[in-house]
């Protein structure tokens, strides 16, 4: 048995002998990435310092040389590498990484380590590593500062140019945007000459320039222009006056960009007043258009709603109502005003506040939202409708509606300023979502459809609600990014400074309402020309605006 025992006890003892001599292949993995410290979310990160620290451990020491070839930094989409320094520690398991000089501002860049990485015992990388980073903008001033006043009207002379160099050559009407051609806008021109008084006032033209662009716009829209009902389409022909279609549906009559065109001759009837012969015409000319407008046509046959659009070739088949709350309120309020062919304040109740349905009441960012959709919506909501109905004590038994817009603007910029989606740039001065390009497209931005996408139209048109705030964006805009959104015609329509894209557009509703909306704040000048108007006194009284 001792024998035995012996044997069994050696067989033990060379079995271990054979195991120790076995040697586990190396795992070569990464353990943490730190860029300034912290995690990156989704191994991307914004607003990025031009001179970051990236912090990669590994399982196993770094082959330096190695280490130095497959580390790199480059713009997004390109083949350019930015010269890094690299510093080893934690018997060199762990790098330290940084450009050698400061990394352009609003700059894409993709920190790679390549999978050829070894570690010193020639083992590969399991994997490669990229991080995403997005540098901040650079905060020196881009041009010299001067006082709010002064920029305030170079902003205001600036973004006129776009209606008055760029408006259509033969109608006198707003291009749709800065690549339409021949297109032209009716809700869009009737911002543009909204814009013609404050010029006028202004001094970027004379009175007698801004009389003839005028009875060239109102002669095109009252002897060529196509209207179906006194109604006009969104888009027309600048040259024939003939309808282009807004899509295969909608191809006649719009009843809300119609009503934008009226907001604004109305609103410039008001400013001609003499009694010399050009200005008689005009006067005349606008109240042909404004009466021959069938507000109670678009009830489609006496229901209690209005409808946005008719076409020629398939009638109703859009089949849109015009409910609220959203931009189209100055719609009902000329509908209800109109001289020739009103509507009751019954359409209004059931059709625009649907009897009260449009409230909200719900806080957000710590202010009570009084109507509308949850976070308000995109902000051209409180811009288009109250370019000449002033909002100011204006309320009725829905809600005061200097405070909805008030409200609104808040929602806006305080979920811009929490930026939930941590994108890059926003904050207390960069902020503002409404309807504008994208880098896709054309999109609705709002708090709930957000994309990243700052339209400076939104801040500065909402420039009477958050004088503050607007002006603080306004200086951001020009100062700080100016040498990139500063253009011919006034700001870009949009940028994005996570995907790093900036619009090369420029669209008349967005134009028009920074004007505008800088005016009103500054002197009221188009609140009280609508305002005056007995139409607009008619239209208070009938729907029971305090």
């Amino acid at each position: 048995m001792k024998i035995l025992h012996l044997g069994v006890t050696l067989i033990i003892v060379l079995f271990s002998c054979k195991t120790q001599d076995i040697v586990e292949p190396e795992q070569f993995f990464f353990r943490t990435v730190a860029v300034n410290g912290s995690q990156p979310a989704g191994f991307n990160v914004n607003n990025l310092n031009l001179l970051p620290k990236v912090d990669i451990s590994f399982s196993a020491p770094l082959n330096k040389e190695s280490a130095q070839t497959n580390i790199t930094l480059q713009e997004k989409n390109s083949s350019v590498k930015v010269p890094l320094n690299l510093s080893f520690s934690n018997l060199d398991s762990s790098v330290s990484i940084s450009p050698q000089q400061p990394l352009k501002s609003i700059t894409q860049y993709d920190l790679t380590v390549n999978p050829e990485l070894v570690s010193k015992n020639k083992t590969l990388l399991n994997t490669t590593i990229k991080v995403g980073m997005t540098t901040q903008v650079d905060t020196t001033d881009k041009f010299p500062r001067i006082s709010d006043d002064e920029l305030l009207t170079l902003v205001q002379r600036q973004t006129f140019k776009y209606f008055w160099d760029f408006g259509h050559p033969v109608s006198g009407l707003a291009r749709e945007r800065n690549t339409s051609g021949d297109i032209v806008t009716s809700g869009g021109s009737g911002f543009g000459v909204m814009t013609i008084p404050v010029a006028i006032e202004r001094g970027f033209i004379t009175r007698k320039e801004g009389l003839d662009r005028m009875l060239k716009i109102t002669g095109f829209l009252k002897n060529t222009a196509k209207s179906y009902h006194g109604v006009f389409p969104h888009w027309l022909n600048g040259a024939t006056g003939a309808t282009v279609p807004f899509s295969a549906n909608d191809n006649g009559a719009d009843l809300v960009e119609t009503a934008y065109l009226i907001q604004g001759l109305l609103t410039v009837r008001q400013y001609f007043t003499l009694g010399n012969v050009e200005e008689t015409r005009l006067r005349k000319e606008i109240n042909e258009l404004w009466e021959a407008v069938e507000w109670d046509w678009f009830t489609k046959g006496g229901e209690k709603v209005l409808y946005w659009h008719w076409s020629p070739t398939v009638e109703w088949k859009m089949n849109h109502q015009i409910r609220g709350w959203n931009e189209c309120l100055i719609t009902y309020f000329l509908a209800a005003a109109s001289p020739t062919h009103p509507i009751s304040k019954e359409v209004y109740d059931n059709g625009w506040a649907d009897n009260g349905k449009m409230k909200n009441g719900r806080t957000y960012y710590g202010t009570v939202l009084p109507l509308g959709f949850d976070y308000g919506g995109p902000l051209f909501f409180s811009h288009y409708s109250f370019l000449g109905l002033d909002p100011r004590n204006l309320k009725d038994k829905y809600a005061n509606y200097w405070e909805q817009n008030v409200a609104h603007t808040k929602v806006n910029y305080g979920y811009c300023v929490a930026n939930p989606k941590k994108f890059n740039g926003y904050g207390p001065n960069c902020w503002g979502l409404t309807a504008s390009d994208t880098n896709t497209g054309y999109a609705a931005h709002s708090p709930t459809e957000d994309l990243g996408v700052i339209s400076p139209t939104a801040a500065l048109s909402a420039m009477p609600y958050t004088p503050n705030e607007s002006m603080a964006a306004l200086r951001f805009f020009y100062y700080k990014l100016g040498d990139k959104i500063w253009k011919n015609y006034g700001f870009a329509d949009a940028f994005n400074l996570t995907n790093i894209w900036i619009a090369d557009s420029f669209l008349a509703i967005d134009q028009g309402p920074i004007i505008c909306m800088i005016e009103n704040h500054r002197t009221g000048l188009l609140w009280n020309l609508f305002m005056s108007s007995p139409e607009a006194k008619n239209g208070k009284t009938k729907l029971g605006f305090e």
